[in-house]
């Protein structure tokens, strides 16, 4: 089931990238910059124009892959791989 709540750790990446990426590219991604994406931490990646959130989260049974497109503005910039 989806399960985000205040007691998950959210870990943002600071470079934008390309948000056509599926489940396995992101966990790459994640793999690059964090020790394991099964760890239950929510990775939170945004696209060039900062327009748009995609955010990756293990829950039992398998990945959950959120995403969050605004119409109107952009999403702060966040920090490169350092937990917020």
């Amino acid at each position: 089931m989806f399960n985000l709540n205040e007691n998950n750790r959210f870990v943002m990446s600071r470079n934008p990238m390309d948000l056509r990426k599926g489940v396995d590219s992101l966990c790459g991604t994640v793999r690059s910059c964090a020790p394991d994406p099964l760890n239950g931490e929510v990775y939170v990646s945004s696209n060039h124009g900062r327009t748009a959130l995609k955010l990756l989260h293990w829950e039992r049974g398998g990945y959950t892959l959120y995403c969050r497109r605004l119409s109107v503005g952009r999403f702060h910039q966040g920090y490169s791989c350092a937990r917020a």
